[in-house]
């Protein structure tokens, strides 16, 4: 079982705007993440509870992705992605370790489980509740509107899609529009972080036209100037 990272185990590129990333997470959007990220040059640990998974996957990934353990794959990167189920979020930050100064970008919706409605909201967010546990952190809410099935460029077909970026420090955010960008997608300024209080029943109502009303995992908001 894999336990542990090195942290000479990612290969150095030369390509521009190559960041080191951990995804936390080897379900559907952390897959689709790992995939689409390592593909456009970044250097990618993937951070799994069951080393073994994460390893795993990042074979099967391969451009030089590796994986291993939560606080390996987080020692690793300057940015990390909680490619988790908002409920899973608070053990995995514990598992983390030290992640002062860290990017961590929320892609969750604090959905119930039959996926029909948000067990947060209005008031909060999963986005501001994740900064609370992690003060130390900035936060970025981002990706949450986007269906797995989308993260990788070639299911797109050429279609520009948005990414809403919500967070309360500006150079978290451009690095987070700068990742966005380096895999295909459009990132919309979106505000502070509580406008994820917002942000967050977009993506529920995503969840409802995709897989509720009829239209599939291959829709997306968009916001559209006129």
């Amino acid at each position: 079982m894999v336990s542990s990272l090195k942290v000479n185990a990612l290969t150095h590129s030369t390509r521009r705007n190559q960041m080191k990333v951990a995804i936390i997470g080897t379900g559907n959007m952390g897959a689709g993440l790992a995939s689409a990220l390592a593909g456009a040059g970044h250097e990618v640990a993937i951070g799994a509870r069951d080393p073994a998974k994460a390893a795993a996957l990042a074979t099967r990934i391969a451009h030089n992705a590796v994986g291993g353990g939560i606080e390996a794959a987080a020692k690793l990167a300057d940015v990390i992605v909680l490619a988790l189920p908002f409920g899973a979020v608070a053990e995995a930050l514990k598992a983390a370790g030290d992640l002062t100064g860290k990017v961590l970008v929320d892609i969750s919706n604090p959905i119930s489980a039959d996926y029909k409605s948000l067990v947060i909201g209005h008031t909060t967010s999963a986005a501001e509740e994740i900064q609370a546990l992690a003060p130390q952190t900035k936060v970025v809410k981002a990706f949450n509107t986007i269906f797995a099935q989308l993260l990788a460029p070639e299911a797109r077909q050429g279609k520009m899609l948005q990414v809403f970026v919500a967070g309360d420090d500006a150079a978290a955010k451009d690095v987070v529009c700068t990742l966005a960008k380096s895999v295909g997608f459009e990132p919309v300024e979106a505000g502070p972080l509580s406008n994820s209080r917002f942000i967050e029943p977009i993506g529920e109502m995503n969840i409802h036209f995709g897989y509720f009303l009829g239209k599939g995992p291959a829709v997306a908001p968009a916001w559209v100037a006129v």
